[in-house]
Formats: C-alpha cells, sequence, structure tokens
C-alpha cells in the first residue's frame, strides 16, 4: 500500500506557468512598468518616507489623543 503511495508522490509534478521568451519580464513594458507610481522621480524618496512616517505615527497618535480625550 505504501509502496503505491510513494511511487504517485514521485510522479506528481509541480509547474509554474511558462516564462515569455519574448521579454525576460512578465509585463510587455518592462521593469516597474506595472507600478500605479514612478519610483524614478526625484520627490520619489521623500513621498516613500513621508508616506511610512505617517503610517507608523498614526495609531500611536490615535492612541494619545484617546488617551486625553475628556470622558463624557
Amino acid at each position: 500500500m505504501y509502496a503505491n503511495a510513494s511511487r504517485v508522490v514521485a510522479r506528481r509534478a509541480f509547474s509554474t506557468t511558462r516564462a515569455r521568451l519574448s521579454s525576460p519580464y512578465h509585463y510587455p513594458e518592462g521593469p516597474r512598468g506595472n507600478l500605479p507610481f514612478n519610483p524614478k522621480s526625484k520627490s520619489f524618496p521623500f513621498t516613500f518616507w513621508g508616506i511610512c512616517a505617517v503610517g507608523f505615527a498614526a495609531p500611536f497618535g490615535i492612541a494619545v489623543w484617546q488617551t486625553y480625550k475628556p470622558k463624557a
């Protein structure tokens, strides 16, 4: 019984989608063509780190505001 099961498992083939041969990327526009923003712009690092800072600080700011909010 176990010998049969091991043969079935050994025959099982894992596969992925075949790569496009026309381009080394999975989309025709090339690298970074699928992003909704332009990481090559001059303002990108400031915008990126600004969004990261606001996203990290917001929960702490909300917690402080909730702590010091007058009780109704």
